[in-house]
């Protein structure tokens, strides 16, 4: 908690009024459990009091000054503005991005790239009827913008499942230079042309339909599995009048999985292998996706509005890019992973932060009594 900046996050408080008329339990305090119940695991209010309690004369060390009940925790969820922790994310984000900005990509290439791509949380329609997404189904979808240089989500923004991947493109701001990697669900030529136009370039996949016009064919080496580069024109109506110029197209079996992908980008300056390797760093995402699944409390919710549920997940995200600050700025070699896995059973302990994580076997120390007998010989 030393690494948070809590005047930054106050300022997120001020701005949406989130301790007008609050005398015990305040946003900070709120902010700690929510970070104490995603390290330590917890699966529900009841979860999360139990352990406060157990450990009640240490809380004093995390910030927690008030007590903690399931009914002050829940309250708090329900009427905190969940727009305190999503602003309070974005300003971590800030934090993370200019601690990873000069690691180095598997590719060797000086632009920024970013893979975009969502994830569905499924819910139940009875609980969550806000968030209906299906007939019988409800569901939350987290659209997420990540830079592969340390994987680090630049841009989150969270709606229901029904909401279309492609709408997405009309809220991001492009940077000039920058490659944004996306799957089949974007393809759509007016918002990419749009990106086209902001000067920034785009790798995606083309779908089974897709229809155009060749222009010229570049020589490739088959044996790196591009079996064709070529430019070519959009030939259907619509999509040609939305994106009017030329495209690169080009076709690569990719051995491993014994399959032909088509990808459409308007790079033209790039070697087909360096396109066919950036889109298979785009998986990066998919696998953030699935570790923050596995790794962080965002599938089973302590409330059922949706203040609590965004609420949950913003923190979330939070707790897991200090993880990320701590491991940057400490320069700590375990993985995410591991540092998790130790945070979660050395919270509350006066053991310094880099001795927990240094990975040093520390022989235990046995106390020797001479009128003790062994228990076990």
């Amino acid at each position: 908690m030393d690494i948070v900046p809590w005047r930054r996050f106050e300022t997120c408080v001020n701005r949406y009024q989130g301790d007008y008329k609050v005398k015990e339990f305040f946003c900070a305090e709120h902010f700690r459990v929510m970070a104490f119940a995603q390290l330590t695991y917890r699966e529900s209010l009841r979860d999360i009091e139990v352990c406060l309690k157990a450990i009640g004369s240490r809380l004093y060390h995390m910030g927690i000054k008030s007590p903690v009940s399931r009914n002050n925790l829940s309250h708090a969820n329900e009427t905190r503005d969940w727009r305190i922790y999503a602003d309070f994310a974005q300003i971590l984000i800030a934090q993370a991005k200019a601690l990873y900005a000069n690691d180095t990509l598997a590719l060797d290439m000086v632009s920024t790239v970013y893979a975009l791509d969502s994830t569905t949380i499924d819910l139940c329609m009875n609980l969550f009827p806000w968030a209906r997404f299906r007939t019988t189904k409800s569901a939350i979808k987290a659209h997420t913008l990540m830079n592969l240089r340390g994987s680090i989500p630049e841009f989150i923004h969270i709606t229901n499942g029904n909401v279309h991947d492609v709408k997405i493109l009309d809220l991001l701001v492009p940077q000039p230079g920058a490659f944004y990697i996306m799957d089949r669900a974007y393809l759509d030529f007016q918002r990419l042309f749009n990106l086209h136009q902001e000067r920034a370039f785009f790798v995606t996949r083309a779908k089974s339909n897709f229809k155009c016009k060749r222009r010229y064919s570049n020589t490739v080496d088959k044996t790196t599995g591009v079996q064709c580069d070529q430019t070519v024109m959009l030939t259907t109506h619509y999509p040609a009048q939305h994106y009017p110029e030329p495209l690169r197209r080009i076709r690569f079996y990719d051995a491993e999985r014994q399959k032909r992908l088509v990808f459409l980008t308007n790079n033209f300056l790039l070697p087909p292998e360096t396109i066919a390797q950036l889109y298979k760093a785009r998986w990066r995402i998919e696998l953030f996706f699935k570790w923050i699944k596995q790794h962080l409390r965002i599938k089973s919710f302590y409330g059922i509005s949706e203040n609590a549920v965004k609420t949950q997940i913003w923190t979330a995200i939070s707790t897991y890019l200090l993880v990320a600050i701590l491991k940057k700025e400490f320069r700590l070699e375990p993985s995410l992973y591991t540092i998790l896995q130790v945070l979660s059973v050395s919270l509350l302990e006066k053991t310094p932060i880099l001795e927990a994580l240094s990975q040093k076997h520390v022989p235990i120390q046995t106390q020797q009594c001479s009128k003790q007998l062994s228990l076990f010989a």
